[in-house]
Formats: C-alpha cells, structure tokens, sequence
C-alpha cells in the first residue's frame, strides 16, 4: 500500500473566522481510532498519514476497483453541533482537506449530524448524464438574461434534481463549489494539465447557467443543480485535494467562449465510459495531458477549434492582481498586502505579526504570507502570486464583511430582546429590516438559509429565506415572522456568538453600571489626552462637521493609529471634523473592518482606544 495525507480545517462564517481547540478522531473503517488530535489557534489540524492504493490504479478506468481509501472522521467540540465525515476519501501522494464549517448548536438542534461522500462520478459505473439541459445554440444566444459575464461571489446551488421541489438548497463561495465539484468529478492524481482542462470545462458549465439564468429565469430560487443528469456533481460537506485547490485557486475565474461570442460555451462532459456524449470526455483527457497537451489544446478535442479561454472579473476579488510579491518588494500594493494580513490575524491568530507595514516585502512579511498559505492550503513559498493574492482578497472580504454585519446590527437598533409582532409578505419598514438583517447573519454560518437584498420590503426573496430559516430550525413554516419566529432568530443569533469571541456581536453591549466617580481633577488643555487613560467615548456621534475637544482626541487616536495603518493620512489636531479627518475615520474603519461610512461611533471609537497603550 501507499499514503496519502489529510489535514482538517475548522472555521466559521464563510471561513472568516478560524475555530480553535476543535476535537477530531480519524477512524478505520472498522471503527478502529488512527488519529486523535486539537485544532490549532488558527482551526488547523496536525497533517495525518493514511495508508491508499497505488496511484496507477487512478490512471486507468477500471469499474471494478476502488483506487482509494476511505475513512470517517469525528469533530467535536463543546457547543457545536459534533459532525461525523463518513467514506473521506485518500489517494496515493494526495493531501486531502477536510474544511469543517462548525455549526454552534442551539437548542432543539441535532447533537450529531453526518455527511457522507459518495465515490467520484468518473469512477461510477451506472454514472449517466445524457440528459444535461443544453441551452440554445451558441449563435442564436437565444434566452441570454444577462449583459456581461461576471464570476459571481457566491453560488446557491440546488440538492437535487430540478423535479424534486423538497431538496435544500444552499449557498456557497464560487471558489469553493468549483473545488468541491471538481474533486467530486474526477480524481486528484490525474496529470495537472487534464485536471485544469476539466476545471474550465466545470467552471465555464456553470457560468453558462449563470449567464443564461437557466433556472432562475423559469422561477427557481437557485442557479444551479447537483443533479449530474442534468448539471454536474456537488457533494454538500465534501473533502476537497490539496492540488485540486491550489489549481482551482489560480483558474477559477477562466472560462472558454467561441471567439466573437461573450456569452461562456456549454462545455457539456462525460466520464467517457460508462456515459458518452458529444462533449468532453473525462477519462479522454488523461492520456492527452501524458502526450503534452496544454488545457487549451485538450479542450479543443472536444469542443469547437474556436474556443478560447478568457478572464471574467468577480468572484470576490475586489481588487485587481498587482503582480507577484516577495521579499525585497516596495510598493504601495506591498503596504496593502501588509495591512489587510495583520487584519486576518485578528481572526487568524497564527498568523504572525507584522511590525512595520511600511510598503516593504521584509522578512517578517515572508513568514506571515507562508503562515497564511499554509493555513489556507497555498504552496507555501513565501511569494504572493496570483492566487495567493486571491485568496488573501477573498478571506479579507469575508473577514470584512462579518465585522460590518456586527456593527450593522447596532446602527439599526436590535434591541436586546426580540420583538413579538407579526410580520408577513408585503410588509416594509424597520421591522422587515430587523428580519432581513437577522436573516444575513444567520446565513454566514447556515447556508441553507439564503440571504437577501436589506430593502424593507416584505417580498418573496425574504419570505422563502424566512421559510428557509423555520425549516432549518425546526419550527412551523410558514414564512410569517410571529413571537416564535422572533425568538428563534435571537436564540440562533446569540448561540453564534456565544461560540465564539472573535465574531462581532450585533446587539448593544450591555452597559456595565457606572462607578461613582471621584472628584475630577483639574482638566488639562483640550488637545492634550491624559497619561495613563484610554479615552472614553464622549457619549454622541462625531461626524464631518463636529468641533471640539473631542475631535482632537478622535484625531490623536487616529494619528496613533497611522503607526499601523499608514494609508491614513497624517491630521492636524484642531478639533475640526473636516474632509481629511473623513478620510482617515473611514480609512479606518477599513482596515478594522468596521462599517466604512465616516461616522465615529461607540464601536469605532473604542476599536481606536484600544489599539494602541495610552502610557
């Protein structure tokens, strides 16, 4: 026998927030405990080796023979929901990722749920789809929704096929699903070159439902299915392969097109032996790869000789590649990277520090991007490529994104206990924004719930969310909000963040009772903050505009705060809330991850009181 390997990686929200100290057993199948072990402060695993079949069992189809191993795997931790992975699956010289979203567990909930992974759809010998839905002819483009072709940030993909009205959907990152489908389709130990040729038949497949709007233009909720009769596999909870990852990274926002044509090609495929069709051949693209092909060419056996690959911007990346960084770099894109890796070390506190973000590719900065690639299953060089810049984008904006649902909690006013009204379709206000906001927060941690549009608007988006929600949570669904709706809501919100301190809460803080204060002594000038004191939020919002002594300490703190983020500029102490001021509160915020709308808050203020010693 042969070995491959298997790392875990904990996480929640959408892998914004790394779980810790998470319990794990590896098990035979015949129950037998291999492996037991802790996740680290960043929610990784120690790197296990598991034993698998020779690799040349994977490089010729063979009905009869199951070229891997499989294992089940046991992750528990107190107050989350414990999650039993049942048939991972190893191959020969492959390290398999099993990225765990943990799931606080709220009352009433399962103590135990179980996913099983079914074997890769190029190895099933019943495996038939024949029936895939191909839209119109490419040069009709007949029934083309969209305008332009963007790769979205997420995905909401339906459990099953088309006619089953009662499967799940869920939604999840873009990247992720074409990882997931792609180790779900074909095995991990083919030739690079096939496995990046199937990777753009996957991701341009999916972009054609998307850029058509194949279902959501006949009223479906949903953009895709993991029906392979008629879309492609999608295991819900899967393992995924190191090297599927890392070339998923770098490609998946490629997709072919015949030139003179925006809209993506239905790239229909097969396995190409059990099930034939007029599109790519899975399997028929191993032995081209081993004669030198590139993907393109491989491509071009099976689709028009006028096909081309092409870029789509999206896919969460807000921005653009500034090509490669390493050591001895100087850029202001070197001082971006700087700052947006000390911000991920709030959630990921593995991630080292570093001191002097200063625009300069140091040594320090070397040893926090390999931390990172490490983490985040990246080849681990130190240089940020492409994909390493990806994926440093992507987890900052999810980074990000968490903390301003924390703080837009607050701006909208939840209170600390939930409402009792009764909220239905058609309503709009402050309670359906209360809902909808509820619904959002929720959804980065259960993706079966579906987020939607923060409009006030009662419609039918919230009201299948809703009904999502009830489902999800075991309670009458109906998709009206009653006392019991309410309820549910808060409790579920309240276990996510008792689970974990690095989520920002939405509600208020409760306000701990002031102590009686002691005879003020005499007060020093008003652009001068006391020695020793972190300066106290002054009790009302400071915005452009605002004038006083309060201003000066908000521009001293920020002042400070350039020591670490040095894209904000430097401000003049005058007590003047002006335009320049402006800049710097939502420079900020940025960087913090705060909600970015110039405004100092109890939440922004204290973040800037706390950052630095006031000694």
């Amino acid at each position: 026998m042969s070995n491959g390997t298997i790392k875990i990686f904990t996480t929640m929200g959408q892998e914004a927030v790394a779980t810790p100290d998470v319990n794990y057993v590896i098990l035979a199948k015949d129950g037998q405990t291999l492996f037991s072990g802790t996740t680290n402060e960043n929610g990784e695993s120690q790197v296990h080796t598991l034993s698998a079949p020779p690799r040349e069992q994977t490089l010729e189809p063979n009905p009869n023979i199951k070229p891997y191993s499989v294992y089940d795997v046991w992750i528990r931790k107190q107050g989350f929901t414990t999650i039993e992975y049942r048939d991972v699956e190893i191959f020969d010289g492959i390290e398999t990722i099993l990225t765990v979203n943990m799931i606080p567990h709220v009352t009433g909930e399962p103590e135990v749920i179980v996913f099983e992974t079914p074997p890769p759809t190029a190895a099933l010998p019943s495996y038939d789809n024949s029936d895939q839905i191909a839209p119109p002819d490419e040069p009709a483009q007949v029934g083309r929704v969209l305008t332009e072709v963007r790769i979205p940030e997420f995905i909401t993909v339906h459990l099953g096929h088309p006619t089953n009205l009662s499967a799940r959907t869920v939604r999840v990152r873009f990247i992720d699903y074409i990882k997931n489908v792609t180790s779900s389709e074909i095995y991990p130990t083919w030739p690079a070159n096939s496995i990046i040729a199937n990777v753009h038949a996957i991701v341009t497949f999916t972009m054609n439902r998307i850029f058509t709007q194949w279902y959501r233009s006949r009223g479906f909720n949903y953009d895709i299915t993991n029906s392979t009769a008629v879309d492609q596999a999608f295991v819900y909870g899967r393992q995924i392969f190191q090297n599927i990852s890392q070339i998923v990274d770098g490609v998946f926002n490629i997709y072919a097109r015949r030139i003179g044509f925006v809209n993506p090609y239905f790239t229909s495929y097969c396995n190409g032996t059990t099930s034939t069709c007029r599109g790519l051949s899975q399997w028929g693209t191993v032995p081209l790869a081993n004669q030198g092909l590139t993907p393109l060419q491989i491509l071009h056996r099976f689709y028009p000789r006028d096909l081309e690959l092409v870029a789509a911007p999206g896919g969460g990346v807000v921005e653009s590649f500034p090509g490669t960084l390493s050591l001895g770099s100087t850029s202001n894109s070197v001082r971006r990277l700087q700052e947006m890796l000390n911000r991920l070390r709030v959630n990921f506190p593995a991630i080292p520090t570093i001191p002097n973000p200063n625009g300069t590719f140091d040594e320090s900065t070397q040893n926090s991007v390999r931390i990172f690639q490490r983490t985040f299953n990246l080849t681990q060089d130190g240089i940020v490529g492409r994909a390493t810049w990806n994926r440093i984008v992507q987890i900052f904006v999810a980074v990000t994104n968490l903390a301003e649902l924390g703080g837009e909690g607050i701006r909208i006013g939840l209170s600390p206990t939930p409402p009792t009204n009764i909220v239905r379709r058609g309503a709009r206000g402050s309670d359906v924004v209360h809902i909808q906001f509820l619904l959002n927060y929720v959804s980065q941690f259960y993706p079966v719930v579906p987020s939607v549009i923060q409009d006030s608007v009662f419609g039918p988006s919230t009201e299948a969310a809703v009904r999502a929600f009830q489902q999800r949570f075991g309670i009458g669904v109906d998709g009206i909000v009653g006392p019991i709706t309410w309820r549910r809501m808060y409790e579920v919100v309240r276990g996510i963040i008792d689970q974990n301190p690095n989520i920002p809460p939405p509600f208020p803080p409760t306000p701990p009772t002031p102590p009686t204060p002691p005879t003020p002594p005499t007060p020093p000038p008003a652009n001068h903050t006391p020695v020793g004191v972190r300066p106290p939020y002054p009790g009302f919002l400071l915005r452009q505009g605002s004038r006083g002594p309060e201003v000066v300490t908000l521009q001293q703190m920020l002042n400070r705060a350039r020591q670490t983020f040095h894209a904000i500029p430097v401000l003049a102490t005058d007590g003047i809330f002006g335009p320049i001021t402006n800049t710097a509160v939502r420079t900020y915020q940025l960087f913090q991850g705060l909600v970015v709308d110039g405004i100092v808050g109890p939440i922004t203020w204290t973040a800037l009181a706390n950052m630095h010693s006031w000694v």
